[in-house]
């Protein structure tokens, strides 16, 4: 049954021509994918956290993945900032939780980053129409309940460590980016560039990452002044 169960995850989260994943990579997402069925838009991960909550004046929500879920509270030390990141979800799992973990928090801003998991097929197969539409509809609701929306592009990846542009081709990064970029632009939203100060040539630049998709300490120390321009930016607006 288990592997069984394990040849069902190489068929779900691997492309046709992406390297395999080692036994151990596979039993990791095995794992994840175990609690994923339990709670498929991860309701659970921050509803306690939420009900604790206040209001509070120029709280700002940043939605994602595991490049939020790392990025330490250090960096914003003393700002209303609340980190709603989980690792390995898609935007159609965080469109799932927007209500919970942005609209109820009464944020001014919030700033979606996602769909690097999407281009990786972590949750099935997601084409770029229907990741458009989920971004597009978590937008929608932001607008109308009157938070301000920065999009974030998505992250640069390489091979530093292991093979992960296989999953995440760099020709599909970048079409997304130029999508989220294009949609921002047509829609008055806040397109906040990480991919530019983390990229090197085509590649995240090794220096700047712990595994060739999630940034380290100098990373994020990069991508902290950013969102502050675009945050201060979209509340301008």
């Amino acid at each position: 049954m288990k592997f069984a169960g394990l040849l069902l995850l190489v068929a779900l989260s691997n492309p046709l021509g992406a390297q395999q994943p080692t036994m151990e990579q596979l039993e990791t997402e095995l794992d994840a994918y175990r609690r994923v069925l339990l709670d498929w838009g991860g309701l659970t991960r921050y509803g306690s956290d939420n009900a604790e909550l206040r209001p509070q004046a120029g709280r700002v929500v940043f939605l994602g993945d595991e490049i939020t879920e790392n990025w330490g509270p250090e960096f914003f030390l003393g700002k209303p900032y609340l980190n709603r990141g989980i690792t390995r979800q898609t935007a159609a799992q965080m469109l799932v939780r927007f209500r919970q973990d942005v609209i109820s928090l009464q944020p001014a801003v919030v700033v979606i980053q996602a769909g690097t998991n999407d281009l990786a097929s972590v949750m099935g197969p997601s084409t770029e129409g229907t990741m458009a539409e989920h971004f597009m509809s978590m937008v929608e609701l932001a607008k109308a309940h009157n938070i301000k929306v920065v999009l974030a592009s998505v992250t640069p990846v390489c091979d530093c460590f292991t093979k992960i542009t296989g999953r995440r081709p760099v020709g599909k990064l970048l079409g997304l980016n130029g999508w989220l970029k294009q949609y921002a632009a047509q829609n008055g939203l806040v397109y906040l560039d990480f991919y530019s100060a983390l990229v090197e040539g085509r590649f995240f630049k090794k220096s700047l990452t712990v595994d060739g998709l999630v940034p380290n300490a100098a990373g994020y120390a990069l991508m902290a002044p950013l969102a502050e321009k675009a945050i201060a930016e979209a509340l301008a607006r």
